[in-house]
């Protein structure tokens, strides 16, 4: 039966499936290195690094992606079911050309761009390796994010839940016997993961294709494509640049900061990359919070119900530091067995557990920040978070870094501290931003593609 124009304003209907969904994407990246940590600690280096690059635009394409979720949940509310396949079909289009274009970089300057980045020569190989086969299926991941998306804007979030269930059974169980090897499957090691991880993208893109097929009713064809409706990739645009540039900016401010954490050893990359996993595990209900949080800002705009959106946002802010923050202290409070599982490096143990405290801090304000910049950019209010962002991140994040990492010779706590100034100084600026209420001035779809019944 297909899915009818209608979307659920629960925000726990929808952000319990977005959160299994999301922890499930980020254990792709993240169980290649955790299982790759009992091949090799040089492999683990290897894999870090390359997801390092890799997320930058995996990230632009997850931008991209919420661009469209935030255009359909807006034209749901406006009843438009003419925009609802337009939009489909222009962001599919687009993705795949974006993709397929960042996939050919990849391939061809890799080298060049982890040579930048510092890459130890001992891993500079595996590394090359991992990042080629992997970034060779950017357009497959590309277009399964989009379908995610068209499903999110229906508020279909169980049905994307059950996909990245599935894909990433499948990529674990295929881990396993590729990694390691098992019979006359030999040990493949760094490049066992990476056909692993392609493998698990390229089923997990066919089956949310026949699911789409299957159960919703929304018309996409090459039909919206002839005569191009610029207009349509100019919406798109409008939310994807700016976002896209906050993204972007933040990923490179990572990469450079891991270019510090490069000169600190391999004891420090490693600890980097086990904090980085556990600090993930803090905010992932925060994301799913602020996804949902976009489709249900995103219709109420589109219905012209202004009214209703402010309590929304604010209680699901709250939630998102109080999630935050219990996490982080947790997780602090068990470090040392925690990391024992994966590591008996001494160094390493002591190490994370200092950076987890801090980590502590910074929690309270991705936890703003994570809302707040997702629910601005539903409402219209696109620009603020990019400038937001890149200021933050350039005149903070990195150079404080610098300065009390490298310089000062405080070394990852002190790049810890410097990424937690930044994430509290902009999440204070989007708080103002926010009750200021400029934001109900913006506009992301115009008065006459609004259908009233």
């Amino acid at each position: 039966m297909k899915h009818e124009k209608t979307i659920s304003l629960n925000i726990w209907t929808l952000s319990w499936p977005i959160c299994i969904e999301v922890f499930l994407q980020m254990l792709v990246g993240n169980i290649d290195q955790i299982m790759m940590s009992h091949y090799s600690q040089e492999a683990v280096a290897a894999v870090a690094n390359a997801n390092q690059i890799l997320n930058v635009f995996i990230m632009l394409i997850v931008v991209m992606s919420t661009a469209t979720t935030i255009l359909i949940a807006q034209y749901l509310g406006a009843r438009n079911k003419l925009k609802l396949g337009e939009t489909c079909t222009v962001s599919l289009a687009f993705s795949f050309v974006f993709s397929s274009l960042a996939a050919l970089g990849f391939i061809l300057f890799n080298k060049t761009i982890f040579s930048w980045l510092g890459v130890p020569p001992e891993t500079m190989d595996e590394t090359v390796l991992y990042t080629t086969i992997v970034g060779a299926g950017l357009p497959i991941q590309a277009l399964y994010y989009t379908f995610v998306a068209v499903f999110r804007g229906h508020s279909l979030t169980r049905i994307t839940m059950y996909v990245a269930l599935v894909m990433n059974l499948l990529h674990i169980g295929s881990n396993y016997l590729l990694i390691f090897g098992a019979g006359p499957i030999p040990s493949l090691g760094v490049l066992g993961v990476s056909i692993s991880t392609w493998l698990s993208k390229l089923i997990g893109l066919g089956l949310i294709v026949w699911l789409f097929r299957k159960l919703l009713d929304l018309d996409v064809g090459w039909k919206y494509l002839y005569p191009f409706p610029w207009e349509t990739l100019k919406g798109l645009l409008r939310i994807s640049i700016p976002s896209g540039g906050e993204t972007l900016s933040y990923q490179l401010s990572q990469t450079t900061i891991m270019k510090m954490v490069n000169l600190l050893g391999l004891a420090v990359i490693n600890t980097k990359v086990y904090v980085y996993i556990i600090a993930m595990l803090c905010y992932v209900y925060t994301i799913a919070l602020s996804n949902a949080s976009q489709v249900i800002v995103g219709f109420l705009m589109g219905a012209q119900q202004q009214e209703h959106v402010a309590k929304r946002v604010w209680q699901s802010t709250v939630l998102a530091v109080v999630i935050n923050v219990s996490l982080a202290t947790f997780f602090y409070l068990v470090s040392e067995p925690l990391i024992s599982l994966v590591t008996t490096d001494p160094e390493v143990i002591l190490l994370a557990h200092e950076v987890l405290l801090v980590e502590i801090f910074l929690e309270v304000g991705r936890a703003v920040n994570i809302v707040m910049v997702g629910c601005l950019q539903a409402a219209g209010d696109i620009k603020t978070p990019m400038l937001v962002g890149i200021f933050g991140m350039w005149c903070c994040a990195v150079p404080g870094s610098y300065l009390l990492g490298i310089h000062l010779g405080w070394g990852l706590v002190g790049i810890w501290v410097a990424m937690a100034a930044d994430e509290i100084m902009r999440a204070i600026i989007f708080v103002f931003r926010w009750q200021s209420g400029k934001w109900k001035t913006k506009k992301l779809i115009k008065d006459k593609d609004v259908v009233y019944e």
